[in-house]
């Protein structure tokens, strides 16, 4: 019995007709498996790297709300940025996830989907601020369709998670001069300070037109309804029992994070 060469089986196989099945069939094997440990040497080699780039994506898109949200700096406790942190939420159940999954989803009927979102996603991304033990910041990411587009935004609440702190519009597209107005510091700046729900936990929050007269009403922009209701909306609907207000109500007990 001859001894195994694998030299003598690799030249036999590079003299094989380029045709045959065999060749086919081995060389489509062989680069399966270089593009496999290609991808795994990646993975390794470019794992410290990835999460540095989404540490530094982290850090400046929370850079960037502070800096943009009016008030928000001046609550922030100790080193600001750094003094914050982050956690991915599934609304589910209110566990905790490594990272985001955005096809986990949960199906909403008309009549709960006051934000016009069809589905509400279950892993969020929020962020929590504290001095020292004592909560001092939460941020919450916000969703909910305006007249002409998907409003996106970043809500935070005080220690007392009723207590508007800032709101940020990140991404819209409503109309220029009217409905986008919703992004200008202007009108940005009359939410700090607004209560949410009242002293029975009802949600009170609205955007009014003719001028707010209560701690829980904001002023809407005129000529521009539809976008006015979809922020009022957009709010109800995340501090409410489908978005975040369980993950809140745990927040303040103490039984998450």
């Amino acid at each position: 019995m001859s001894d195994f060469n694998p030299i003598h089986l690799w030249q036999r196989f590079l003299a094989a007709p380029n045709d045959s099945r065999g060749k086919t069939l081995g060389m489509a094997f062989l680069v399966s498996l270089a593009a496999a440990l290609a991808v795994s040497s990646a993975s390794v080699l470019l794992g410290p790297r990835l999460d540095a780039n989404r540490e530094a994506e982290r850090r400046a898109r929370l850079e960037a709300l502070i800096s943009e949200t009016p008030g928000l700096a001046e609550i922030l406790p100790g080193t600001g940025v750094d003094s914050m942190e982050s956690l991915i939420v599934n609304l589910a159940d209110l566990s905790l996830a490594d990272e985001l999954d955005p096809a986990q989803v949960t199906e909403l009927a008309p009549e709960d989907d006051l934000a016009g979102l069809g589905a509400r996603p279950d892993l969020h991304q929020v962020f929590v601020a504290r001095d020292g033990r004592d909560l001092a910041l939460v941020i919450l990411p916000v969703a909910g369709q305006g007249y002409a587009s998907t409003i996106r935004g970043y809500l935070a609440l005080g220690a007392d998670l009723n207590t508007v702190v800032g709101l940020a519009i990140t991404e819209q597209g409503e109309t220029p001069g009217l409905g986008a107005t919703i992004q200008t510091p202007a009108w940005l700046a009359m939410w700090p300070g607004t209560q949410l729900r009242d002293e029975n936990g009802e949600i009170r929050v609205a955007v009014v037109r003719g001028g707010s007269t209560t701690d829980y009403e904001i002023d809407a922009i005129t000529g521009a309804t539809r976008t006015s209701n979809g922020v009022q909306n957009m709010i109800r609907f995340w501090i409410g029992p489908l978005g975040f207000g369980p993950l809140l109500e745990a927040i303040g007990e103490g039984r998450l994070p």
